[in-house]
């Protein structure tokens, strides 16, 4: 008897067991199933990151520290220099390599590339690829390098020679050194470039303060704007909410080329203060193509980025929170200052962190209203890569941009213990 009990509880212990598994398994089952559907979602949107942002930002890194084309035109010359001590001339065998690159290089029309890349260090180095080439016809009777020599003396120099084996290397540091406004000697040292050709470490501060200036007059424009849309019945602040989203469907050209006509010497702007008579006929102000410009473009352009989120933070802020604090005796002012405004810092933090990245990359208002004096390093970036084609010193730039971005996004978010960024 007490065997068959034994044997019944022993089968039911295991059938609770077996069940208990098979519900584990089912759970774990589910859950692989609900993860793999997440995964399906969010994949296309990885996907998309990594196509159009993650692997784009690695190209421009690598470029900027890349240096294979020098290198594979001159091939021979590169190898020939592996060895070299760099203390006087190279040997007649690494000139033979360099007239056989350089003819290789004229036939296959690749001899910009090395002119480019020589002439950033080497002033005049493309009339000297240029006419060493020409030159390279017929075979010398003394050797190569007396001939290459008496085409042209720099090639005498060990400092050239240096330049070019410092070049063949396939990663190099002479694009960021050159977005610093730096430059490294024949032996090496690193040391800054002449005054009048320092532009970049310029270019870098105007666009931070430039950006840091827009960031502030939209605060001041926008703070008062946003604060009465918040305090307005919802039908009113809806429809003024629309004149503030109205430059969003407006074309950014055409909002940007109408300043030109507001702002030019006889443009409406003007105009109308010789006729309030503020200023004389004579005395009319320069508000276009310079910094002036370029900072009430851009504040125009971006204020609605920053009333958008001091709109949404300040919704969320009950009324009748100020009104408790006039109740209990504070004035208008001190109500403002010690309720309304610590509410209000979060959408402050975020329209200013968000303004200010947006007006560090912007290229096209500076470069249509900026002028000389105010174009950004954007507009710097967009001429290497258009028009003089030295694609490594913009990917430089836009590096040390990038880095400085997020350096000050680490900071703000230092600043703000992480809770910079709430939109409400």
């Amino acid at each position: 008897m007490r065997g068959s009990v034994a044997a019944s509880w022993l089968q039911t212990a295991g059938t609770d067991a077996s069940r208990k598994n098979l519900i584990l398994r089912q759970h774990r089952r589910s859950r692989r199933q609900a993860q793999l559907r997440a995964l399906a979602l969010v994949a296309p949107l990885c996907i998309f990151l990594a196509v159009m942002f993650a692997w784009p930002l690695a190209t421009m890194l690598t470029r900027a520290v890349s240096n294979d084309e020098f290198g594979a035109v001159l091939y021979r010359t590169s190898a020939s220099l592996a060895d070299w001590d760099g203390k006087e001339t190279p040997p007649e065998e690494t000139y033979a390599d360099l007239a056989a690159d350089l003819k290789q290089a004229g036939e296959e029309q690749k001899l910009g590339q090395v002119t480019s890349a020589l002439n950033f260090d080497w002033t005049g180095a493309r009339p000297l690829i240029m006419r060493t080439a020409r030159q390279l016809s017929s075979e010398p009777e003394n050797g190569w390098k007396e001939k290459l020599i008496e085409i042209a003396p720099d090639w005498g120099n060990p400092d050239l020679w240096a330049l070019i084996k410092r070049l063949s290397q396939p990663y190099t540091s002479r694009h960021f050194l050159a977005a610093l406004d730096l430059q490294q000697a024949a032996d090496g040292s690193i040391h800054g470039v002449d005054a009048n050709k320092a532009i970049y470490v310029t270019l870098f501060w105007r666009t931070l303060w430039v950006s840091a200036a827009v960031a502030g007059l939209c605060l001041l424009l926008g703070y008062p704007v946003a604060a009465l849309l918040a305090r307005l019945p919802l039908k009113t602040s809806n429809l003024l909410m629309m004149l503030v989203l109205l430059p969003f469907w407006t074309s950014l050209l055409v909002r940007t080329t109408s300043w030109i006509v507001l702002l030019q010497g006889n443009g409406v702007v003007n105009d109308l203060l010789v006729w309030l008579g503020i200023v004389g006929e004579g005395g009319r102000l320069s508000l276009i193509f310079n910094v002036t410009g370029t900072l009430i473009a851009m504040t125009h352009v971006l204020l609605p980025f920053m009333i958008l989120p001091l709109y949404s933070v300040m919704k969320a802020i009950p009324p009748s929170y100020v009104r408790a604090a006039l109740s209990l005796g504070a004035s208008p002012v001190t109500a403002f200052r010690r309720v309304y405004l610590p509410q209000t810092i979060p959408g402050v933090l975020a329209g200013t962190l968000l303004v200010f990245v947006l007006a560090v990359g912007y290229y096209i208002t500076p470069a249509l209203v900026g002028g000389q004096s105010g174009q950004l390093i954007s507009n710097v970036i967009a001429y290497h890569m258009q028009q003089s084609l030295n694609w490594g010193l913009a990917a430089a730039l836009g590096s040390i941009l990038l880095v400085g971005v997020l350096l000050v996004y680490w900071l703000f978010n230092r600043l703000t213990g992480g809770q910079g960024l709430r939109m409400g």
